[in-house]
């Protein structure tokens, strides 16, 4: 075949291909049997080995790649992904009205709301980015600000389309899940093979997504439902939320068409109503309703909380409950020194996972429920929320229940115990604390806290470990973690020289860290990752004329902002003011603060609001390589808030080429036209500067 007619060919095959994917995949109408369907995808196999000049990453050939993985790449979102808040009852449904019909009202809009209902799918968020309508990026969810790039196993999945049917940019978030049919056919399969079983599709299709081998995801036949346009460009933003849904539809992305457009309450309740009684009749797992204004217009005037769209929620099917006895209750310390009554239950499943714990709050709570050790009892679980006991079964006491008191002393440090006091007529809060504010437990839950994934993110630095260097008074706080030495860790258990300096090498590499992780990791009360993500955003808005650009900046002007400056920022109210305004007043914090500045821990902003100098404005950058200290979208997030430019190509008009580990071509290039270069260090430095 000449090479014309093979273009030619493999076009059109790419294109019926796509076709009879898209009616089998996405419109669930199969217009051509798998057997001739497979003979079309082997013919393009066939032509694109024979005449590889017309490769295309678009080409139905590409969906499964051809070598696993090593690890998955991190990835900063380019837009914040929110979680829904959640309510459980019709009561919560009308207090969320109340709350958003004030806060039109005092934007000067009036009228009744219209909601779009969409069933909520109990799968695994995923991130998709399109340019020029092609596919470029999958990522997940993540902790809502950095992902991992999953775009090999994304591409597997037949539903989402590698080619849209308008040439634009967007970014947009869905569902991927594994059907209940394939988690059987799975579980069957590893049933024979003598694997562990999957517990659930929730859990599967998380598992599936994560898999390094592409190959692997692929056999598990994951599907996906997209419900949101994150961002777009090359097109107008639609003005409802239906019309969002029918525009995903239109561009070839698979919608769950079990939507409604409800014109009040009554409606949103009785669509809810009808699933809670129909979701086991789907191949897919439910747990609720998502409600939505419908008009987008009115969603961007209510805006997010710290936490969550106020334009938006998800209404909870009731949680799958079971029954257990109450085999002891064990009083744990937390990191702000909270005791938690925890009962240890008799191992029993529940919604797809086994469980043995289950937490029991506070006293009141064991007092309201009257729960005694060896009492039968109902628990609950709803999606990923630690159990709760929501019923005792009093009928089947015998006599030899057992109750519980709180303790007088911590069990771990043996100070005394007592409940903290709160407004103007000191009356007692539920929670008891622990009066020692170095006790071991609470010390301990702190610096795991602080050395975790989601704070600095110090690779090695585990449980285990943690409370080993407290034992061995390595460390006592965050700033000792910075003075780890090889021969601190050698004597350790497990330790050898070569894990020691492992350790050692990730300590240093976690010194540069992200402003809002930075504020998380320091473990404040009531300051979780929404919140600190929210104070770096509007960080510009309270800060006056004090430049926040270092840990010793933190120091010096943090204690001086009020609760009333804090709450000044939307989503942070009264309990978070108070605890922010407490931690950074308390002066062995501030020490604290003043010894990770010493020890070389530095802070970089996201927050275009700082007010930085545009030192870079009209210099050019190009990246090329593996970046260590941070990734590629932060990089060239720095270089754009100092007034610079990102290009993806070198020419005599590039200022600067930044070189990470294995560099490609633009490198060479870079040396041939005489481009400066810059190595990765050099690179900090220049921002440092």
């Amino acid at each position: 075949m000449e090479k014309e007619q093979a273009k030619f060919r493999i076009e059109k095959l790419r294109e019926e291909i796509d076709r009879h994917r898209h009616a089998y995949h996405v419109l669930d109408m199969p217009s051509l049997s798998d057997e001739a369907y497979d003979s079309l995808f082997e013919e393009l196999e066939s032509l694109e080995e024979q005449f590889p000049e017309f490769a295309s990453s678009e080409s139905p050939t590409q969906r499964v790649g051809a070598a696993p993985l090593e690890k998955f790449v991190k990835v900063r979102h380019e837009v914040a992904q929110w979680s829904y808040g959640d309510v459980f009852d019709f009561e919560g449904l009308q207090k969320w009205e109340e709350k958003i019909v004030k806060m039109l009202e005092k934007e000067g809009m009036s009228g009744t709301l219209e909601y779009d209902c969409e069933l909520k799918i109990d799968g695994l968020k995923i991130i998709l980015t399109y340019e020029k309508g092609v596919l470029k990026a999958g990522a997940t969810r993540g902790d809502g600000v950095i992902g991992e790039d999953v775009t090999q196993n994304i591409k597997t999945i037949q539903s989402v389309p590698l080619k849209l049917s308008q040439p634009i940019d967007m970014i947009v978030g869905g569902e991927a899940w594994l059907s209940v049919k394939e988690l059987e056919r799975l579980n069957e399969e590893r049933m024979q093979n003598k694997e562990p079983l999957l517990a659930n599709t929730r859990n599967a299709a998380a598992g599936s997504i994560r898999q390094l081998d592409s190959r692997v995801m692929a056999k598990r036949r994951l599907s996906s439902f997209i419900y949101d346009i994150e961002k777009i460009e090359g097109a107008p933003l639609p003005k409802t939320q239906i019309e969002e849904l029918e525009l995903l539809r239109d561009l070839g992305f698979k919608i769950n068409r079990e939507y409604r457009l409800c014109k009040d309450l009554a409606e949103v309740q009785q669509f809810y109503e009808e699933w809670t009684k129909k979701r086991t009749q789907m191949d897919y797992e439910l747990d609720g309703v998502v409600v939505k204004v419908n008009a987008i217009r009115l969603q961007q005037i209510l805006g997010y909380t710290g936490k969550a769209p106020r334009w938006g929620l998800a209404y909870k099917f009731p949680a799958q409950q079971v029954t257990t006895v109450v085999e002891d209750i064990v009083v744990q310390v937390g990191r702000t020194g909270a005791l938690t009554p925890v009962a240890h239950l008799r191992p029993v499943r529940v919604a797809g996972s086994t469980v043995s714990r289950a937490t029991l709050h506070n006293e009141d709570e064991i007092r309201r429920l009257d729960i005694r050790i060896g009492d039968t009892v109902v628990i609950q679980k709803a999606g990923d929320v630690i159990p709760e006991v929501v019923e005792v079964m009093k009928n089947f006491r015998d006599g030899s229940e057992r109750e519980f008191f709180m303790p007088s002393h911590c069990p771990v440090c043996h100070a005394p115990v007592k409940r903290e006091t709160i407004g103007s007529k000191a009356a007692e809060s539920a929670a008891h604390y622990c009066t020692n504010p170095n006790c071991f437990a609470a010390e301990t839950e702190k610096l795991i806290h602080f050395v975790s994934r989601k704070g600095f993110d110090i690779v090695g630095m585990g449980e285990k470990l943690v409370e080993q260097a407290i034992t061995e008074g390595l460390i006592g706080n965050f700033a000792d973690v910075f003075e780890l030495t090889v021969g601190d860790l050698e004597p350790l258990e497990r330790f050898a020289e070569k894990s020691a300096d492992k350790l050692v090498q990730s300590i240093k590499r976690s010194k540069q860290v992200p402003f809002d992780k930075f504020l998380f990791a320091l473990g404040i009360r009531h300051v979780g990752e929404e919140t600190a993500a929210l104070i770096a955003e509007h960080l510009g808005e309270i800060r006056g004329e004090a430049p926040i650009k270092a840990i010793a900046d933190v120091a010096a002007y943090f204690p001086m902002i009020s609760e009333e400056q804090w709450m000044s920022i939307k989503g942070i109210g009264g309990k978070v003011a108070k605890s922010l305004r407490e931690w950074f007043g308390n002066e062995a914090n501030q020490e604290i603060l003043m010894r990770l500045q010493t020890l070389g821990v530095t802070l970089h902003f996201e927050d275009a609001k700082q007010g930085n100098e545009q030192v870079f404005e009209g210099k050019t950058f190009v990246l090329t390589g593996e970046l260590t200290a941070f990734t590629r979208d932060e990089a060239k997030a720095m270089i754009k808030r100092y007034g610079g430019s990102v290009s993806s190509s070198v020419s005599r008009k590039t200022s600067y080429v930044v070189v990470g580990e294995h560099p490609g071509s633009k490198h060479q290039k870079a040396l041939e036209l005489g481009v400066s270069v810059l190595k990765e260090e050099d690179f900090k430095q220049l921002l440092q500067q």
